[in-house]
């Protein structure tokens, strides 16, 4: 009997314990991580725990959150048992119903409800209305009306049908706006509700069991695709062949329902690593096809075995961080603005085999209002060599182009690039980054003070018809104008067919000092002009085939 007792003792203890209201503390956002599609934010908070078994509501968490990447973690005292995401209001865990502040904020939510429940009333009524009239229209008991009776109902029917249908239009209408106006009150029950900063309506429950009383800390890690960043460039070009000046900057926007308010701020190429399973291989198999050809089959989507253990514990003298955060960040110095250009120099950059990661040293805010925020990464100064290129048969116009070496050491990523040539800008470009070529091709823009025409030459050009083959000669004349003040050298291509039946022969009459490229059919032209020089250049072919045969030609 004393055993009993004592396990019966012990277990009203527990149960007392759980009948505890929960405890509740506020969130920190500590840093976020943005990646292409998502991000990765560290929060931090503090609460004071008896000993034994709590019930830790921590708020102020994204409401936008990807529940299985959620991990806690406290110190060696505290056992983080559960943890619970929720994003309802706080009348789930009301203790704050019988507080004075709260009053007039419940009475204005009764009283919408009390409108609310007043229009749905009203809109059911319209609703029965209109099917009422429907149902009598189409009774048989019209089968003894006379022709004069039949009109009059007719009449009050499509009259009364379309006042009824007109104001129930109108009510729901109104019941959008109060239903409106009671989530609006409604969000204001979420606890912490600081009205300078934008608070989540998420939070965490935690139930854990703490060895000791006292104040405690926590850190809480997960993952939200309610944000990204993509990289942008402004280039500025002075004069052709100076120096181009690049910005290096990111554009970031985040929904997560958290406001970042200076956060250490990191930036990540690539995308956030979603993939929280374990791959498991399948047997491959290689066997013959019927026409004994070898082929490779058991190629199937890889089965995979979940990952548990997202409860954590960190020292108790220090908070250590998980997966990409390493430990917490010392306290940052005072920084003056007052000579500060940019972020730029506040950036570290480091490279992965996979990723480029930028952080930002100093605290950065970014508003959880979906708008684009302009972070700058970096500044620096790159050299290339400029030259213009035309292709008239596609574009009557020249294109000025830098080629820059070594553009790998800077981490550039593809993105838009806004182009500032000589105080003017001339619109974007796009930088492609991905590419394996030795060189980067920056297309600068058009220049209107370089003019090119392509135009065919008729007396060079024309139609012989022989005993059994037809001949087709074209010759193209391209003029180049510079109405620059300098010199400059333009890079003309043109285009040939090729041939892909041996009956149809291509002949190139004509291309002096042209580079030919016969595997493409295109020939180049390195024209160098000076300041409002014209000069012009020819290309001519001849096409044999069978006369009793037509060209088809394809790209």
């Amino acid at each position: 009997m004393m055993r009993k007792g004592i396990v019966l003792a012990m277990a009203l203890s527990v149960v007392a314990v759980w009948a505890q209201k929960p405890v509740y503390t506020k969130a920190n956002l500590e840093s976020a991580r943005v990646y292409y599609d998502g991000a990765e934010l560290t929060q931090n908070t503090q609460v004071t725990l008896p000993k034994g078994l709590s019930e830790v509501v921590i708020t102020n968490v994204s409401d936008q959150l990807m529940e299985n990447t959620i991990k806690v973690g406290s110190i060696n005292d505290v056992t983080v048992m559960s943890v619970q995401f929720s994003n309802a209001y706080i009348e789930e865990y009301d203790n704050v119903n019988n507080s004075p502040l709260m009053k007039p904020l419940r009475d204005s939510i009764a009283a919408v409800e009390f409108q609310l429940e007043k229009i749905t009333n009203a809109i059911n009524a319209d609703t029965q209305t209109i099917n009422l009239l429907d149902r009598t229209s189409t009774s048989q008991s019209f089968a003894n009306f006379g022709f004069t009776d039949v009109t009059k109902w007719v009449e009050y029917y499509g009259k009364k049908r379309q006042e009824v249908q007109n104001a129930l239009f109108v009510k729901k209408k109104e019941k959008e706006v109060i239903e409106t106006k009671w989530n609006d009150l409604k969000g204001q029950l979420t606890l912490g509700g600081d009205k300078t900063e934008r608070v989540s309506r998420g939070k965490l429950i935690v139930q854990v069991m703490s060895a000791k009383e006292g104040n405690v800390p926590f850190r809480i890690n997960y993952a939200t695709n309610s944000a990204q960043w993509v990289p942008s460039y402004d280039l500025r070009i002075e004069k052709v062949n100076a120096p181009i000046k690049m910005m290096y900057k990111a554009q970031v926007v985040q929904t997560s329902g958290i406001d970042w308010r200076n956060v250490r701020l990191s930036l990540t190429s690539g995308k956030l690593n979603q993939n929280y399973t374990l791959p498991t291989w399948k047997t491959w198999f290689v066997e013959y096809e019927k026409q004994n050809e070898v082929v490779v089959t058991g190629y199937g989507s890889l089965s995979k075995r979940a990952i548990t253990g997202s409860v954590a514990r960190i020292s108790e003298n220090a908070i250590t961080s998980y997966d990409s955060y390493e430990s917490i960040a010392p306290a940052l110095e005072d920084v003056s603005y007052e000579d500060r250009k940019t972020l730029a120099e506040y950036t570290t950059v480091s490279e992965s085999e996979l990723n480029v990661t930028f952080d930002i040293a100093i605290p950065y805010s970014i508003l959880s209002n979906g708008k684009r925020h302009s972070v700058d990464l970096n500044t620096f100064t790159i050299s290339g060599e400029y030259r213009f290129y035309a292709a008239p048969k596609l574009d009557a116009n020249a294109y000025l182009v830098a080629e820059i070496k070594d553009y790998g050491k800077h981490n550039l990523l593809p993105g838009q690039a806004n182009v500032i040539y000589d105080g003017m800008n001339i619109g974007q470009t796009y930088l492609s980054t991905e590419n394996t070529e030795e060189k980067l091709r920056l297309n600068i823009g058009k220049d209107p003070n370089i003019s090119i025409s392509r135009t065919l030459i008729s007396d060079k050009s024309g139609t012989k018809t022989l005993s059994s083959k037809k001949e087709q000669t074209f010759t193209y004349e391209i003029t180049v104008k510079n109405s620059k003040k300098e010199a400059v050298t333009v890079q003309v291509e043109d285009q040939y067919p090729i041939s892909t039946d041996n009956s149809i022969e291509i002949v190139l009459d004509e291309s002096p000092k042209g580079i030919v490229n016969e595997e493409k059919g295109l020939v180049t032209w390195e024209v160098q002009l000076q300041p409002n020089e014209v000069k012009k250049v020819r290309l001519s072919y001849t096409m044999k085939y069978s006369k009793d045969k037509n060209i088809q030609t394809s790209y």
